[in-house]
C-alpha cells in the first residue's frame, strides 16, 4: 500500500505562482511513475504532469507545458509540482497520484492505483 498526502494548494491571483507538494509513504517507489491531475467542477479529471520515480524523465500536457515543472525528492520521498504563471482556467482540485505500472500509458487516470485526497487551487482574474 502507497499513501500519497498533498499539500500546498490555496488561492492566487492570475500570474501567480503555487508549488503543490505530495509525500508518499508505505513503501518505497522507485521505478513508479507519479503523476499528477486535475479536475475542475463539472469536467473530467485531466492529466497535467507526469514523472519517472527512477529515470526522471517528465511530461507534461500541452496546456501546461513552459509553465508547470514536476521534480522529485528521493530522499522525502515527495513529487512536487511548481506551477507558474498561472491562469484561472488552472483552477481545479489537483490529485497526487502513483502507479507501478510505468510501463501503460501513464497519462491516462486509469493506470493509477494510489491516489491523494487532492487539493484545490484557485486562481482569481
Amino acid at each position: 500500500q502507497v499513501q500519497l498526502v498533498e499539500s500546498g494548494g490555496g488561492l492566487v491571483q492570475a500570474g501567480g505562482s503555487l508549488r503543490l507538494a505530495c509525500a508518499a509513504s508505505g513503501r518505497t517507489v522507485n521505478n513508479w511513475a507519479m503523476g499528477w491531475f486535475r479536475q475542475a467542477p463539472g469536467k473530467e479529471r485531466e492529466f497535467v504532469a507526469v514523472i519517472n520515480w527512477s529515470s526522471g524523465s517528465t511530461d507534461y500536457a500541452d496546456s501546461v507545458k513552459g509553465r508547470f515543472a514536476i521534480s522529485r525528492d528521493n530522499a522525502k520521498n515527495t513529487v512536487f509540482l511548481q506551477m507558474n504563471s498561472l491562469k484561472p482556467e488552472d483552477t481545479a482540485v489537483y490529485y497526487c497520484a502513483a502507479t507501478s505500472r510505468s510501463f501503460l500509458p501513464t497519462t491516462r487516470f486509469d493506470t493509477y492505483k494510489y491516489w491523494g485526497q487532492g487539493t484545490q487551487v484557485t486562481v482569481s482574474s
